[in-house]
């Protein structure tokens, strides 16, 4: 039986440079089919929902969803809103007000949780109703994904990053270190390896929260680069954390302050590497040292954007309209590697992916803990996509001495 009625489209969570294609591709599939009346979009994610703000994306016009799609950012806007039980009573009851028959949330862990919720709920209620998340995070932590959209584009300009900041640090020498997000995963943090390209090339040092972080042990590996080459490039997960499971930043500056979820503020002050950089300066007496924060400079640059990011979204957002009309079905959406390098993609349980973490495996991280393997290298270069930069050096030789032979 074809469910009638309306589809509802809502964004959730931190922004991504691609999460508009996610958007369009479910709103211009959903239009393909007869049984939809309207395609409406909540405004601020589950705050839109729970106060009726919806805009109607059936009038939009199909010329500017394509300029939208290649548009950073969340089009919809976003929210850091966490419903609970009772929050989500309260959005099934305006979907079942507005005959929404299809709802298509684009988010992470958090946002696969919540249509789980609300699909009980329907379930419960005896509407028929079909709920479907699409995978979005730059933190690439949803499990069963091989990698999630939002990603490979956070990957690009971190790596891009650190491309160009080694190209600085090896013209003025000292060290650097760069923070990168990434709480409880660092695969971000890790792609600042593909700024590599010579042997000497930094980030010489990446430290990811998979791994225990020592103070000593860190500024050991430091003083070793710093005294083989003068200088030292270091990318750094804002979750690093002791083997108790104390964050460092915490360790270095005492009390920390915490966001509404009670999740502990650890890179939006620059705080971190502020600390090492202190640190660093004091116990190595190295004088020249400088920290940055990339905080939300990774999430929607304009300009660094993986063309294989942005038609994995795209497709993740026709996949969910597809099995939502064609098939009838409820489930997260879930891309799978099946070469290198293509995907498929498939539909899996909202309870198997709602609420859970991916981590790095043990085949990515080198035995030292300060640095990333080959294999990871191989796992995320496709994503990136193509016309990835790289630097070049001069190969002349030097010119012979007179004076000073």
């Amino acid at each position: 039986m074809k469910l009638e009625g309306k589809v509802l489209i809502a964004q959730g969570g931190g922004p991504t440079a691609v999460i508009n294609q996610s958007l369009v591709g479910a709103t211009l599939e959903s239009r393909k089919f007869a049984q939809i009346t309207k395609i409406y979009g909540a405004m601020k994610g589950v705050e839109g929902i729970v106060n009726e703000n919806f805009m109607d994306l059936t009038k939009e016009t199909t010329n500017n969803l394509e300029k939208v799609a290649i548009t950073p950012s969340s089009a919809l806007l976003s929210t850091r809103v966490k419903p609970d039980e009772k929050y989500c009573k309260e959005m099934f009851k305006v979907m079942q007000a507005h005959d929404i028959r299809y709802f298509f949330y684009i988010g992470g862990n958090d946002s696969s949780d919540t249509v789980r919720i609300i699909n009980e709920n329907a379930m419960r209620a005896n509407y028929e109703f079909r709920a479907i998340h699409i995978p979005k995070t730059i933190d690439n932590d949803l499990i069963i994904n091989d990698h999630t959209p939002g990603y490979g584009s956070a990957a690009r300009f971190v790596a891009q990053a650190f491309s160009g900041v080694n190209l600085d640090n090896r013209a003025m020498g000292g060290v650097y270190i760069g923070v990168v997000m990434g709480r409880h995963a660092g695969f971000l943090t890790a792609a600042s390896a593909l700024g590599q390209k010579y042997p000497d090339d930094g980030p010489h040092l990446i430290y990811v929260p998979e791994r225990t972080f020592d103070v000593d042990d860190f500024l050991m590996d430091v003083k070793k680069v710093y005294d083989k080459l003068g200088r030292c490039v270091v990318a750094v997960s804002e979750g690093v954390q002791d083997n108790e499971g104390t964050p460092i930043l915490a360790k270095l500056k005492g009390e920390l302050e915490q966001d509404h979820h009670g999740n502990v503020q650890l890179s939006g002050t620059g705080a971190l590497g502020d600390l090492l950089a202190e640190t660093v300066k004091k116990r190595l007496a190295i004088s020249r040292v400088r920290s940055d924060t990339f905080g939300y400079l990774q999430r929607s640059f304009l300009g660094v954007v993986s063309d294989v990011d942005q038609q994995e979204a795209r497709e993740v957002g026709e996949k969910a309209a597809q099995y939502a009309l064609w098939n009838n079905v409820d489930g997260s959406i879930v891309i799978k590697r099946t070469g290198y390098y293509s995907v498929d993609y498939s539909l899996e349980p909202l309870a198997s992916i709602a609420g859970k973490t991916k981590h790095m495996g043990d085949e990515f991280i080198n035995s030292g803990g300060n640095g990333v393997t080959d294999a990871f290298k191989f796992y995320l270069r496709p994503l990136l996509g193509s016309g990835f930069s790289t630097p070049h050096r001069l190969r002349a030789p030097l010119a012979e001495k007179i004076l000073n032979k």
